[in-house]
């Protein structure tokens, strides 16, 4: 019997658009993933915290604010100050050097409008699967 993957959406800031978080967290779900969705205006310790209580394999980011780098990057120091280690995916309006800076520095992807949800589960599941 194959592992069902967990999957931890997050909304971080106070970006209040979650509708593209929704349909992935439901799309997810279709596929036959396990999603915990956080709601809206998470800090980067509270995203923290529930990948690491939740025991997630994926984490997932929605940014629609702008604050994509400062965000991102608080979220990733922080699970490397908890000796944690989670593959990471943004979705959002992500200007393409900004996406190219978040993959070098250790996102595992962006997906930007137009992404459909095979997409994103495929890519997911490898995340998880790596």
């Amino acid at each position: 019997m194959e592992k069902i993957i967990r999957v931890l959406i997050a909304k971080p800031g106070l970006d209040g658009h979650d509708r593209g978080a929704k349909v992935v967290a439901r799309g997810l779900r279709d596929a036959g993933f396990e999603v915990i969705y956080t709601g809206l205006h998470q800090t980067p310790d509270m995203i923290i915290s529930a990948a690491i209580q939740e025991d997630v394999d994926v984490v997932g980011i929605s940014i629609l604010s702008g604050a994509h780098m400062a965000l991102v990057t608080a979220i990733q120091n922080g699970f490397k100050e908890q000796g944690v280690e989670k593959p990471i995916f943004i979705g959002g309006i992500i200007p393409p050097d900004d996406a190219h800076d978040l993959q070098v520095q250790g996102v595992s992807k962006v997906f930007g409008p137009g992404a459909t949800i095979s997409e994103i589960v495929e890519s997911v599941r490898n995340m998880a699967n790596q």
